[in-house]
């Protein structure tokens, strides 16, 4: 049976994520479509900088003063997804001293509290800063968590009525009589809940109203109405190390270019990035200069950097625009600020709303501006309450510090699982004895793992968002089968197996471009571990009830290490069980 509501939000980004919180905040029916899983795109695959807005204090000081309002805020009402690192833009000697004024002013223009220290101090906060750093600017950048950030806002929405569902992507947008009238979406099959629709399905999704929140995407969303959203993509690489060689954002204090920033996340540190315009979101080339770029550069800034082990690395799709007729050609010089496009006044085509442009800082101030306009439009009248209102797992600050006391959360381990569930942790702590480590990378345990399972099903990947299990150094080597095994209560044996591929998977397409020293001994030994040891790349129990003893002997198919992989591995020195081992169950990445 199709549905009729008041609004359809296409895109499960941060910007998505935050309508669809806004416009149920408001009474209004809206439903949420996302072709994957939350954080699936651009939200998904960037670096995480919870902004001062100091890096837009030159070039685009609308934008950069934005980004500090909306840094306190995020601070207020998402305290379990940010970490307050701070932030320092450094000067080394070959970088402009007009430009280190330029940028000192502009951020004092914009109303963001700056500090210069000298050298020495920039050195006493961050030990592994290069010994010619001559001078910083300190200002109050930050880390913020794009995957529980994204799930909270969808939390919220759902607790308000709103219906979530991923795995659904867009196939057609529906126009009758000269207005758009909603959605028609495709079930995917795949692991996880399909509480809404059976999989294979379709369904048609009416609306008074679609807003297109698909970022990168949203031209094709467009294409479907048959109206024209002329996004400019641009890719960017991040590469994510295997531990935090700064605890502060550094970024270099010159004016554009790549490689220039290093933002410290949970156990790790993610180098970024590039800025190059591509045609299409979905296919570009991931090209392993951009990876060679990031550690040369910003080894400038943090020598430690160049004997680092690489975990792995991502590429992401900034959803850039700009109006027709500007004419810029260096993506690097179009503005972060966001755009609203009402399709009635543009194209003569009422009933849906893109928003394109904007940053993950911005998401909130961006979903409060379409969710004004979509009230306008829908003549409802409700007032924002976004700013205020705390998201679930921040409600009580106060609360934290009395949990950690509760449970007595004074080992790393604890610790870390009591910041990721916020005031949350009471009741799902409470919830599982004996409680013990499922991943060591990163800390996460039991109760945190089934409290996920709650919410995904079987779709690890899933979990993985809201908890980082898997995402430390092992790369889901050590850990991504006992994760599974979390399934084995609930669910049968093949979906069980079938989580577990697309998890391990899934970690490993961001490691091929990290395939040297430690990380190609650490990813030799998930290949003897899951595809010998487990023989995962060729198991007789898939073979029809015939025993295949030859799948024994089908090499690294499966973990998608190579022969060549293999044979580089051991002229590697031998180490994958000293070096992986030593360090798999400490750090972790993104």
């Amino acid at each position: 049976m199709d549905q009729q509501v008041d609004v359809v939000v296409v895109g499960g980004g941060s910007t998505g994520c935050g309508v669809v919180r806004d416009l149920a905040r408001r009474g209004l029916d809206a439903v949420l479509v996302e072709k994957g899983n939350l954080t699936h795109g651009t939200t998904g695959r960037m670096h995480g900088l919870l902004h001062s807005g100091g890096r837009y204090a030159v070039s685009d000081q609308k934008s950069a003063r934005e980004c500090i309002e909306e840094n306190r805020v995020l601070r207020d009402i998402a305290g379990h997804c940010v970490e307050e690192t701070g932030g320092l833009f450094v000067k080394r000697p070959e970088d402009s001293e007009e430009y280190f004024q330029e940028k000192l002013e502009g951020c004092r223009a914009c109303d963001i509290p700056v500090e210069v220290i000298d050298g020495e101090e920039a050195r006493r906060r961050e030990p592994y800063l290069a010994r010619d750093v001559e001078k910083a600017i300190a200002l109050p950048d930050g880390a913020v968590d794009p995957f529980r950030l994204c799930v909270a806002n969808a939390a919220d929405a759902r607790e308000h009525g709103a219906r979530i569902e991923t795995h659904a992507p867009v196939t057609d947008v529906l126009v009758e009589d000269g207005e758009i009238v909603g959605v028609e979406v495709e079930h995917e099959t795949g692991p996880g809940k399909r509480v809404h629709r059976e999989p294979g399905t379709t369904e048609e999704i009416r609306a008074r109203h679609v807003v297109n929140a698909t970022g990168a995407w949203a031209g094709n969303v467009g294409e479907m109405a048959g109206v024209d959203v002329e996004v400019r993509p641009s890719k960017g690489v991040m590469t994510v190390m295997n531990t935090r060689q700064v605890d502060t954002v550094v970024n270099r204090c010159r004016p554009k270019g790549d490689a220039d920033i290093i933002v410290p996340h949970e156990t790790a540190c993610i180098l970024g990035t590039t800025d190059e315009e591509v045609d299409d979101p979905e296919d570009y080339p991931e090209e392993e200069w951009e990876v060679d770029l990031m550690i040369e550069t910003l080894s400038e800034l943090v020598p430690a950097l160049k004997d680092a082990r690489t975990l792995r690395s991502f590429w992401g799709v900034r959803p850039l625009y700009e109006p027709p007729g500007t004419g810029t050609e260096d993506p690097t010089d179009i503005t972060r600020d966001y755009f609203l496009l009402d399709h009635g006044d543009r194209d003569d085509l009422p009933g849906m709303t893109t928003i394109v442009g904007g940053k993950l800082t911005t998401y909130r101030m961006m979903a409060e501006s379409i969710s004004d306009h979509v009230c306008d439009a829908l003549d409802h009248e409700a007032t924002c309450d976004t700013a205020d209102a705390p998201l679930p797992g921040s409600e009580n600050p106060a609360r934290m510090d009395e949990l950690m006391d509760d449970f007595g959360l004074r080992s790393p381990v604890a610790r870390r699982s009591g910041q990721r569930l916020g005031s949350r942790a009471d009741d799902v702590l409470d919830e599982y004895d004996p409680n013990p480590v499922v991943c060591e990378c990163e800390g996460v345990t039991r109760a945190e793992v089934q409290d996920a399972i709650g919410e995904a099903g079987s779709d690890l990947n899933a979990v993985r968002l809201r908890t980082r299990a898997s995402m430390g150094n092992c790369q889901g080597g050590f850990c991504s089968h006992r994760i599974a095994a979390e399934l084995a209560q609930e669910y049968p044996e093949p979906v069980v197996r079938d989580a577990e591929d697309e998890l391990y998977q899934e970690r490993w397409k961001g490691q091929r471009h990290a395939l040297w020293g430690r990380q190609l001994s650490q990813a030799m030994l998930n290949h003897l571990l899951h595809a010998t040891t487990m023989n995962r790349d060729g198991d007789p129990a898939n073979a029809d009830g015939e025993v295949d003893f030859g799948a024994f002997d089908a090499g690294a198919g499966g973990s998608g290490v190579t022969d060549e992989g293999a044979g580089a591995a051991a002229a590697d020195g031998g180490r994958a069980a000293d070096d992986a081992t030593a360090d798999g169950g400490i750090d972790g990445d993104r």
